[in-house]
């Protein structure tokens, strides 16, 4: 038999982790009375399943199991996931979902960092992660809709919700200023 593959904890934690997410996801999607909310959540918990599966399925495939990994505070996660007296802004804060990734931070850089990961492996790490991606700016753009239309509670707006929008609107106009110095300058056509 070959020598064990150094990426394998990697794919054992994507495979734990992704099984958790699965679980977390589908319970708020149980929970949530906004149609809207609850489909975003139903692609993620969607996604987090396939996720676990594929990965669980290539450990396989190399000739290994899955070692299952305890997360002591995913039961809590869940719980308040399926809580139907918070909103889903407030699930969003306090499960910490929906925030804006910190400026040149991507925690999936280092994924591709062992260099003798196998092709198949590799395929499915690249799918991984573009979809992880794309479900965390699905998230960031599910609660920045439901922060943006949730009524404020005493009448006045509370504090870490309104520094929570004005991170998003410093986020924001620092990507279009970004973009908007990348393009090329338009030259004005004379009538």
């Amino acid at each position: 038999m070959s020598e064990k593959p150094s990426y394998l904890g990697l794919l054992n934690a994507i495979a734990v982790g992704e099984r958790g997410g699965e679980e977390l996801f589908d319970a708020w999607a149980a929970a949530t009375p906004n149609d809207e909310v609850r489909a975003v959540l139903a692609t993620v918990a969607l996604r987090e399943g396939e996720h676990a599966r594929q990965f669980t399925k290539r450990i396989n495939e190399l000739g290994y199991a899955v070692i299952p990994k305890d997360d002591p505070g995913l039961p809590g996660r869940v719980a308040m996931a399926s809580r139907t007296d918070l909103t889903d802004c407030q699930k969003f804060e306090q499960l910490g979902f929906g925030k804006p990734p910190k400026e040149g931070k991507d925690i999936f850089a280092n994924f591709f960092s062992d260099l003798s990961m196998d092709i198949a492996s590799t395929e499915l790490m690249g799918r991984y992660v573009a979809e992880e991606r794309d479900t965390g700016r699905r998230l960031q753009a599910c609660y920045t809709a439901v922060s943006a239309a949730a009524p404020s509670t005493n009448g006045t707006a509370d504090m870490s919700a309104v520094e929570a929008r004005l991170e998003r609107i410093e986020c924001a106009l620092a990507e279009l200023a970004g973009a908007a110095t990348s393009q090329p300058k338009a030259k004005a056509k004379k009538k």
